[in-house]
């Protein structure tokens, strides 16, 4: 008799931990079944079939949400996580090949691509600390241009929410800021200003035959690069193969060595991962986040 993995944890723990126990499972003939959340039966192409989308909420008490039932029970590392930050056991460990996957003709564009993955979210209860703002959007708009920019903010109505994200839609949070000559905007209306610059939810508006999961693999898997904020949108640029570079201001990523050679986030696809360290901690005293670092960065390398 087979196994089925039944989880609504945050997304970054479905898509490091559960899908790639799945995928491991699955290629064994060992998966009877999986029960996610709504809308996450992309994710889960390799068996589909199989997949009840049951869940409308996803949990972060990982004591119940079905992360305690797999083998990695940790995402910030199993393997001494005090000694290996972010170092999983891998013997059932297994990531689906998304980019081969969902590489496809319908989504191309003239120039390279790049993705710019931000959020807006409470962070563990508390007010938004780690995000792009409208002035470093505005910096790094001008200057990619000569690729063609994926802008990506959900609006925590695309998907199944945890707590953090139902606190962020119930309390209205919008990032904007007030730019001369304009007035006060907002990062969806700032890509409106270039046009190589696309919102993601204005491509699924024209392409209403897809989901957003379905449409976000499809535009991830033609990238060429990926600019991301650390969390569940940096693990999942890290599924492509590409570079991500991505800044950190939260949580255990923020330890020295979370980004080893043998840490989860480089074998998701053997992509190169460059992260950025800006301690919220160090945001909070100097009254804003420090973007030079991360600017450099993505100057060496796009």
């Amino acid at each position: 008799m087979g196994i089925i993995i039944d989880t609504n944890p945050e997304f970054s723990h479905e898509i490091v931990l559960a899908i790639p126990y799945a995928n491991w499972l699955n290629e064994r003939g060992e998966l009877d079944g999986v029960i996610t959340s709504i809308d996450m039966k992309p994710f889960y192409y390799f068996c589909k079939d199989k997949v009840q989308e049951n869940h409308t909420t996803r949990s972060i008490d990982n004591f119940s949400n079905g992360v305690q039932n797999l083998p990695n029970k940790f995402i910030h590392g199993t393997v001494h996580p005090e000694e290996k930050p972010g170092v999983l056991h891998y013997d059932k460990w297994l990531p689906p090949d998304y980019r081969s996957h969902y590489k496809n003709k319908r989504f191309k564009f003239k120039k390279p691509l790049i993705v710019i993955s931000n959020r807006y979210n409470y962070e563990h209860g508390k007010f938004p600390r780690g995000f792009f703002d409208i002035e470093f959007l505005y910096k790094l708009f001008n200057y990619l241009k000569e690729y063609n920019v994926i802008y990506k903010r959900p609006k925590n109505t695309e998907f199944t929410l945890d707590v953090n994200e139902m606190m962020a839609l119930r309390e209205g949070c919008n990032l904007q800021a007030s730019v001369d000559g304009i007035g006060i905007i907002d990062d969806y209306e700032l890509t409106k200003y270039y046009d190589n610059v696309f919102l993601i939810n204005d491509i699924l508006d024209e392409n209403n035959d897809l989901s957003y999961n379905e449409l976000q693999l499809m535009l991830f898997s033609n990238a060429d690069g990926f600019i991301s904020m650390a969390g569940g949108s940096a693990m999942l640029c890290s599924y492509f193969e590409k570079k991500n570079i991505t800044y950190v201001t939260t949580s255990r990523e923020l330890r020295k060595g979370y980004f080893c050679d043998e840490g989860y986030y480089g074998k998701l696809s053997g992509c190169k991962v460059f992260p950025v360290r800006d301690p919220e901690d160090d945001i909070t005293k100097r009254g804003y986040r420090d973007y030079t670092e991360l600017f450099n960065k993505i100057k060496e390398n796009f």
